[in-house]
């Protein structure tokens, strides 16, 4: 009995509205509850204290007290007072399950709503732990109400993008045994994640989803069409820690995106480490790492044959990603036998053969120019029962136009109209293209407008009834077609009209005006073609017009629009404008191409200034750090004339070079790299206080040239005011300890000696070594200390590694230099 009178004034206790203190609550709820008093006799004397009211509670029914704790914890929860509501909670660990099943969910959800709405999402959180301290799933005592105020809460978090707020949320949420992907579509939490670059997050958000092992791919996935590939790989190490075995839905995704960033060789490491882990990869994945190497032919065939090793089954993907191999690699041969495979293999039923099948190995023939066994294979495709598809009749058009059969190409057109086949734009612009190609530009524009005013014939199967459709134009070039098509063109065809137009710049004008009236913006393309269409008319001044209102029509112009322009200027004989345009475009950058450079390369046949030299030189540098490979030939060529010209007069004959050039023809197949690169770098560095010329490594003819280069530059410097202030200093090369001279030194050191003094008319001194040097690795260190030099000669027995290169010099004298320069300018004059 004493047992219970504590219980009961424990929940008694508990049952305040307010803060009070445990006295105070007590003396309230007595007052509250108990009875009036009885008149009492003052006369009377009490003899024992009466009990407090509160025991007369022991009396009352344990129903009625349970339902009145419901009762009043309800009430304080929809006050939010949830600390009193938890505390009544608390001290009914007996009643506890009759008590919950009397709390209102209504009241219980509002106060909760109502934090919620608050912002006071830490409160509702504490409560719900403490509830569930007591075993209680918090959500077992609110109603959908609590859900739906989460989901608002969630959802303007993500709207104002506190991404670490709401992945928080919901992994407390998810903790509570809440699914949380109604809350906010999951899609927006990955895209999210993907703008801030988080991986770490997406990770965290990735846990608290059910079949987490397919959102760990999705998340792979947008982050690689960021091209953020770092980002994909963290979430794909975070699932392999995830997953007990292989994920291969990552696998397959990771590689994937790998292939889409460019990075090959991270696709095979992966996949080679999961070989190596002696994982056994299905289908899809073999498929993904094939398609990445589709580029590398050899690759790809080593997958194939891993995937066969390993008894892993291919299926229809596997095959026409190898036949995509084979196209991109020129490899019809391969082709026909994957081919001839996958027809035996479906002729034993364990595959059919689809209509991407059939598309893909008649596009490898059609760009192979086999357009008879493209149609061949239309022909297997139909008794195979495969109706072909519009990509399959556009690869037919194509087989027929690459090779420029009009009309077969006509043909094909009209037969995928006659079997219901709707002509896509591709399809059309091929047409039409093929009729560019073929030069019958009035065909190209009739059929054009005989697309664009719908005009076709219809013709009945019998043959018998054709029945014409009023039209713009005369008549329709089309007399076998079933149906009127709907024609939408595109950019790209007014780009192959425009290229129909020739010099014609007025047409092609009025077809870009047409092509903006259609809604459609002119693309790079089309620029290109209306400035190339300037440039052959001899109009550079529309030329550089188009390509100033390209600038401002906001289509950037690219490589292709600026090598135009520059092609249009060479042609032109405008070379001046040609060099700007060059400067220009790497201005803004565009990188310029191999094209860009041959062309400016081949602009001059003649060079008349050390300027235009040294601006040539400039562009074949720049060339060659791009990573292109000049003719070299041709330059050299030019430059060898410009160097003669030093020495001999515009009337005389070019005896000297035709000399040099018919040794041998200068063997063209011999790359002139290093002649040029010695010319490139005399010219351009500053010669003012010291001429030193390096030909060493060069033969005679070379030496030749380089030397007749610098005198050139001297002359055309002396001629701007700017005179000779030292010797001319000539390196020739390393004379050998035994056996004197090589023998091509000796020959270039004769040539040169001959060149300035019988030819030039210089006064040339032979010197001896100035600064020693002594070759170690490869490389020349200078020696100061005459110490040691003697002591390197002194040593005859030691290595030749440690003796010293003495290097042959010739020295022409300031005073030669400035005699011969003062009667070349002289004659010049005269």
């Amino acid at each position: 009995m004493r047992v219970l009178v504590v219980n009961a004034t424990s929940s008694l206790l508990l049952l305040s509205p307010t803060s009070q203190s445990p006295p105070q609550l007590l003396s309230a709820i007595t007052n509250a509850i108990k009875p009036k008093p009885p008149p009492t006799n003052p006369k009377i004397p009490i003899t024992s204290p009466r009990p407090p009211p509160l025991l007369m509670n022991v009396a009352l029914r344990s129903a009625d007290r349970v339902r009145y704790c419901a009762e009043m914890a309800s009430k304080l929860a929809m006050d939010k007072r949830f600390d009193d509501f938890v505390m009544i909670l608390e001290s009914n660990g007996y009643d506890l399950p009759a008590l919950l099943g009397l709390l209102d969910a209504k009241m219980v959800s509002a106060g909760i709503c109502g934090l919620i709405c608050e912002g006071r999402i830490g409160d509702v959180v504490r409560v719900f732990r403490r509830v569930e301290g007591l075993g209680i799933g918090p959500f077992e005592l609110c109603d959908e109400s609590v859900k739906a105020g989460f989901g608002l809460e969630l959802r303007r978090l993500a709207k104002e993008g506190e991404l670490g707020e709401v992945v928080e949320l919901m992994e407390v949420l998810a903790g509570f045994r809440m699914s949380v992907k109604e809350f906010v579509d999951p899609f927006k939490i990955i895209e999210m994640c993907v703008e801030k670059r988080d991986p770490d997050m997406a990770v965290r958000y990735a846990h608290i989803l059910p079949r987490s092992y397919i959102w760990f791919s999705s998340i792979i996935r947008e982050f690689g069409k960021k091209r953020d590939l770092v980002s994909a790989l963290v979430v794909f190490e975070a699932s392999k820690r995830e997953s007990s075995g292989p994920n291969m839905y990552a696998c397959r995704t990771i590689i994937d995106v790998c292939g889409l960033c460019g990075d090959i060789s991270k696709a095979r490491n992966i996949y080679e480490e999961l070989l190596t882990q002696k994982i056994t990869l299905n289908t899809y994945v073999f498929n993904s790492v094939m398609n990445v190497n589709a580029n590398d032919l050899r690759y790809a065939l080593h997958v194939y044959k891993n995937m066969q090793h390993l008894n892993v089954p291919a299926d229809m993907v596997s095959y026409n990603i190898l036949l995509k191999a084979c196209c991109l690699g020129g490899r019809v041969d391969l082709a026909r036998e994957i081919y001839e495979e996958v027809k035996q293999v479906a002729s034993t039923g364990a595959l059919r053969l689809d209509v991407i099948m059939y598309s893909t190995i008649i596009k490898v023939f059609a760009d192979a120019k086999m357009w008879s066994v493209a149609l061949q294979i239309k022909e297997d495709m139909l008794l195979a029962g495969v109706t072909p598809n519009v990509i399959t009749w556009s690869s037919l058009i194509s087989a027929c136009a690459n090779v420029g059969l009009v009309e077969k190409a006509v043909q094909v057109f009209e037969e995928m109209l006659l079997v219901g086949c709707q002509p896509n734009s591709q399809c059309c612009n091929t047409l039409l293209y093929a009729c560019v190609e073929a030069c019958q530009y009035d065909r190209a524009f009739r059929i054009f407008e005989t697309w664009k005013g719908n005009v076709v014939a219809v013709e009945h199967s019998s043959g018998n009834d054709i029945a014409n459709l009023q039209c713009s134009n005369s008549g329709s070039h089309f007399p076998h077609l079933a149906e009127v098509f709907a024609f939408s063109p595109t950019t790209a065809t007014y780009n192959i009209l425009m290229k129909a137009c020739g010099t014609d710049y007025y047409r092609a004008k009025t077809l870009m005006d047409e092509m903006k009236m259609e809604g459609l913006s002119p693309d790079q393309m089309s620029w290109s073609i209306l400035i190339d269409i300037c440039g052959r008319s001899g109009n550079v001044g529309g030329a550089l017009q188009a390509l100033r209102n390209m600038h401002d029509a906001g289509a950037k112009p690219d490589v292709v629009a600026y090598s135009t322009a520059i092609k249009a200027c060479v042609d032109n004989k405008n070379l001046k404008l040609a060099f700007s345009l060059f400067e220009e475009m790497k201005r803004y950058p565009v990188k310029p191409n191999l094209v860009t450079y041959n062309t400016l390369l081949r602009a001059r046949n003649k060079y008349g200034s050390l300027h235009e030299v040294q601006q040539c030189l400039a562009i074949y540098q720049d060339m060659r750090k791009a990573g292109y490979s000049p003719n070299d030939y041709f330059l050299k060529k030019l430059i060898e004339e410009w160097c003669e010209g030093v020495i001999q007069d515009n009337n005389q004959s070019q005896g000297i070079i035709s000399q040099c050039c018919s040794r041998k023809k200068i063997d063209t197949e011999k790359p002139q790299t290093l002649l040029l690169e010695k010319v490139a770098v005399h010219l351009h560095k500053d010669n003012k206080r010291n001429l030193v010329i390096d030909v060493r490594g060069l033969t005679k003819v070379e030496a030749r040239i380089v030397v007749l280069a610098v005198l050139r530059m001297i002359k055309e410097k002396y001629i701007t005011g700017d005179p000779i202030k030292d010797d001319m200093s000539i390196i020739l090369g390393a004379r050998k300890e035994i056996g004197g001279v090589a023998d091509n030194e000796f020959e270039v050191k004769n040539a040169i000696v001959k060149l300035l003094q019988d030819v030039v008319g210089l006064a040339v001194v032979s010197t001896g070594p100035e600064t020693p040097f002594i070759l170690n690795d490869n490389r020349w260190h200078r020696r100061n200390s005459v110490l040691k030099q003697n002591e390197c000669r002194c040593n005859s027995d030691d290595s030749s590694a440690r003796r010293p290169t003495v290097l042959q010099r010739l020295k022409v004298t300031r005073v030669s230099l400035d005699r011969w320069l003062r009667k070349r300018i002289g004659a010049t004059l005269c």
